[in-house]
């Protein structure tokens, strides 16, 4: 089933220069990049996109570190692209993802630690959880316009 799902590159992975890195791990497994767009983000959106999260007691730290530098936002798009682009990206929490992954070879950050430093966790990625988050996701970051179709040379191999 070929799908579309959001994947942010957070202040972090911006910040460290990551996001060739992020984006070639995708590209490197066949999936392709559908919209790519760079932009700083403010109170209001974050509320929007992380509607599921306000009023959590960890809400106003994610707030702020989503806030706090641009993100580069994109639609990645392929064969099960949600469950495929979660694997690459690796578990929530960095310390437990597997070597491999995103998370696993760039961060290393617990819950515990973040907890203590009363921060909002550092994992470089966002990625959608399930096709409904996707498409909502999708929505809120791009338009139709925005959405790029076309024929990549993985094409006839992977899709």
């Amino acid at each position: 089933m070929i799908e579309a799902t959001l994947v942010l590159v957070k202040p972090d992975g911006v910040q460290r220069g990551l996001i060739g890195e992020i984006i070639s791990r995708f590209e490197k497994r066949g999936l392709k990049v559908a919209a790519l767009k760079m932009v700083r983000i403010d109170k209001d959106f974050s509320k929007e996109h992380y509607a599921d999260h306000v009023g959590k007691d960890f809400y106003h730290g994610l707030e702020e570190f989503i806030t706090s530098a641009p993100v580069v936002a994109m639609v990645i798009e392929g064969v099960n692209a949600i469950e495929n682009v979660r694997k690459i990206v690796g578990t929530t929490e960095p310390k437990a993802a597997p070597l491999g992954t995103i998370r696993g070879d760039f961060a290393h950050v617990s819950y515990e630690y973040a907890d203590k430093k009363k921060m909002s966790i550092r994992n470089l990625v966002h990625a959608s959880g399930n096709k409904k988050d996707a498409d909502r996701e999708i929505g809120l970051w791009f338009s139709m316009e925005d959405l790029h179709s076309y024929e990549g040379a993985n094409d006839k191999h992977v899709f």
